[in-house]
């Protein structure tokens, strides 16, 4: 069996320890195991969505700029208020910048957020015709819309096969071995390849999800776990009282 290493762990918030990364590139999970995994995923959450709320690809886009670095539950809070006064565009534009801070100042980074909300508002309205892009080459020239953005707005708006990872699909890959790689765009890039099509539309909110409740950071809930006989982390509990 390949060696393996100690990943940094520069964008996981547990012990640096707990992040298996292969040494090798072609260090990768067998085939009929990454299948019996997405498939207990899958019989767990047939149909896994997003926990942030939204009613249009604006509210979207909007809700999942403001969760960089913050919570869904904290962004939903807020745009609860929000988007009572706007969930388009040009009432976005209407209520301004200052306006808008105040809605959303319990999020972190909201000053930088307000500016490029009300910059991509603006975008939106006068090169869009007010509506959201479809294609990663229009959303990722948006002010602060980056891959991981674009990816799940053209995912969970538009039905794309797209696989945003964040620090809990990164932790996940790497631990469980499922794609293991040393940065988000190497787990992202080894996931489209080795996910097969049937499960790509839904991974990104199963894997986030198992990340978020289960596979934590700090102590995986291991007695919890649907694929725990599956997971190559050698690190895992082996007291599964959960």
């Amino acid at each position: 069996m390949p060696r393996r290493y100690w990943h940094p762990g520069t964008l996981e918030s547990g012990p640096a320890r707990l992040v298996p990364i292969c040494r090798f590139a072609n260090c990768v999970m067998n085939k009929n195991k990454r299948i019996e995994i997405l498939s207990r995923l899958r019989a767990e959450n047939p149909a896994p969505t997003t926990e942030l709320r939204y009613k249009s690809p604006f509210e979207l886009l909007v809700a999942v700029m403001l969760s960089a670095q913050a919570t869904d539950v904290s962004v939903n809070k807020a745009t609860e208020k929000l988007y009572k006064v706007a969930d388009t565009p040009e009432a976005m534009l209407k209520l301004g910048e200052k306006r808008l801070k105040g809605y959303i100042k319990t999020i972190g980074l909201f000053n930088t957020k307000a500016a490029n909300i009300i910059k991509t508002c603006r975008i939106l309205v006068e090169q869009h015709g007010s509506v959201v892009p479809d294609n990663r080459k229009d959303l990722e020239a948006l002010p602060g819309v980056g891959r991981k953005t674009a990816n799940v707005v053209l995912n969970t708006a538009f039905g794309q096969p797209t696989i945003a990872v964040d620090t809990h699909i990164f932790r996940v890959s790497n631990r469980i071995g499922l794609a293991p790689g040393k940065n988000v765009n190497e787990v992202e890039q080894r996931l489209l390849k080795f996910i097969p099509d049937e499960f790509k539309q839904d991974a990104h909110h199963w894997l986030i999800l198992h990340g978020r409740y289960v596979c934590t950071a700090r102590k995986p809930r291991c007695g919890a776990c649907v694929i725990y006989d599956l997971c190559e982390f050698k690190g895992k509990m082996r007291d599964l009282d959960d």
